[in-house]
């Protein structure tokens, strides 16, 4: 069976390209998203570019669910009831790697490994993200180093 090509694999622009990648959007408590990045970066460095370590995490949110029966909040809690809805903070970190099969499962396995929950929430999604027609010396008024503004202040 011969796959036709998508449509964006020959996209390009003055401004660059697309690449397909996988993107994970995981779950988890807003303390632990280095823990978690540190565990990709020493199985895949989350390149961007010329840059690595590329994430991002949302503003604090919710997380609800009802542990069931038999479920590490059963087995751990002292009191507590199963199915009692339990709600916590949580960030979505958002993450993407080439869709390469074997580069998924290493990132997989540690997130997996670095999170604290036996079973997270981690969606994997099909998306195509751009590549800039990159130029460090450009004279572009919008960009940070022209725009008489400079990078926004770290957090």
């Amino acid at each position: 069976m011969t796959q036709t090509p998508h449509p964006l694999d020959t996209y390009h622009a003055q401004s660059g390209r697309l690449e397909p990648v996988w993107t994970l959007e995981v779950q988890t408590l807003p303390e632990d998203t280095d823990r978690i990045l540190d565990a990709v970066m020493a199985v895949y460095p989350l390149s961007y570019g010329r840059y690595q370590r590329n994430a991002s995490i949302s503003a604090v949110g919710r997380e609800t669910a009802q542990p069931e029966p038999g479920s590490t909040t059963d087995t751990h809690v002292d009191g507590f009831t199963p199915g009692a809805t339990e709600t916590y903070p949580m960030v979505e970190l958002k993450i993407s790697v080439p869709r390469d099969p074997c580069t998924l499962a290493k990132v997989m396995d540690a997130v997996i490994w670095a999170h604290h929950y036996e079973e997270p929430v981690i969606f994997v999604r099909e998306d195509w993200v751009s590549r800039a027609a990159y130029d460090p010396q450009s004279d572009n008024p919008n960009r940070w180093w022209n725009n008489g503004r400079g990078l926004p202040e770290r957090l």
